[in-house]
């Protein structure tokens, strides 16, 4: 029977997952999502064959690594393994501006002090100080933009937004990770329609892919749906507007779920307008961002529409307490 060894410790998997045999044993893993989505429980392995399915999703540099998910790695032969934290890279940057959004959101442009690689629309871990530190969506494209660029919103009490909003300053020193997520646009298949959802900071990534995706040439429809509560909620609308009437193939939504919509918005969830608007996404591929109710509700109803379950790509941002290398916060 394959067996898992960790910090000098083995274990019998007995058909479990490496995040399950280690928690079992009353050993401290990092997880939340534990379906392979937020990469909350990323490992190393130091020896020993890592099973395919537990590096899908990930960077040819992190697969290099030999990082994996634990919650998706079943061993078929011995595996010795470490926690990820230990060897993730670690870059100093420097805060080159900070952009008001609105007045909850602000826009922070990170320059990296060495080559940089991403994809528009993953995620990297901001380090307010050596133990504390949150994950934020990156809305750059490497192939525009010369910095990086994440949208922060303000949340009361947040320890990390608090100290985005009062005290960081362009010229600061700070410290980033390497880049994360499978939540990214695809070249190769340029004809494919593509739905993107997201509420609040969810536009972050979602606004990367659809730039990453026009510059690229991409000729299928690129259908954008971001809502929020009311229109203050909202940021980037007149951005985005100009953006699909430049382009015919951007359909931009900008809902709002409570109460009457103005002039210029949409009525609803983004879920409940992209779906009034494309009944039928047999084809299409998805990406979600934002809330994780909203997130685990457009999987279920996008993937009844049409979409495969391969072809839906998601990014919940889960609360700021979330540890580790998960998926984006909330803040």
């Amino acid at each position: 029977m394959p067996r898992v060894i960790f910090r000098g410790s083995t274990y019998e998997a007995g058909g479990q997952s490496v995040l399950d045999c280690l928690t079992d044993q009353g050993h401290a893993v990092p997880s939340a999502c534990r379906a392979g989505v937020c990469q909350s429980c990323l490992m190393r392995a130091v020896r020993g064959a890592v099973p395919e399915q537990a590096q899908r999703g990930m960077t040819p540099t992190m697969v290099a690594r030999n990082l994996f998910l634990a919650c998706q790695c079943f061993p078929t032969q011995d595996l010795e393994v470490a926690l990820a934290d230990d060897v993730i890279q670690r870059i100093e940057a420097k805060v080159a501006a900070i952009e008001t959004l609105s007045d909850e959101i602000r826009a922070v442009h990170i320059r990296p002090t060495a080559p940089f690689e991403y994809r528009a629309g993953q995620f990297v871990r901001l380090f307010m100080d050596p133990r504390t530190s949150r994950n934020y969506s990156l809305a750059s494209v490497p192939l525009l933009d010369d910095d990086l660029m994440m949208h922060v919103r303000r949340v009361p009490g947040g320890q990390v937004s608090g100290w985005i909003f009062n005290r960081m300053k362009p010229g600061d020193t700070v410290t980033i990770s390497e880049a994360f997520g499978d939540c990214f646009y695809v070249p190769g298949r340029s004809e494919q329609n593509l739905l993107l959802l997201g509420t609040g900071c969810g536009l972050a990534p979602l606004f990367g892919i659809v730039r990453d995706a026009l510059n690229r040439g991409h000729r299928g429809r690129i259908h954008l749906y971001h809502g929020s509560r009311d229109a203050c909620g909202l940021y980037l609308v007149e951005k985005l507007a100009g953006l699909a009437a430049m382009h015919p193939s951007l359909r931009y939504r900008p809902c709002i779920s409570e109460g009457p919509s103005a002039d210029g918005f949409w009525a609803g969830t983004p879920l409940q307008v992209a779906l009034d608007e494309n009944p039928d996404l047999s084809g299409w591929r998805v990406y979600l961002c934002g809330n994780p109710q909203m997130v685990e509700a457009a999987r279920m109803q996008t993937f009844l529409a049409g979409a495969g379950s391969s072809e839906i790509f998601a990014d919940p941002f889960l609360p700021s307490g979330t540890a580790s290398t998960s998926a984006p916060n909330l803040q």
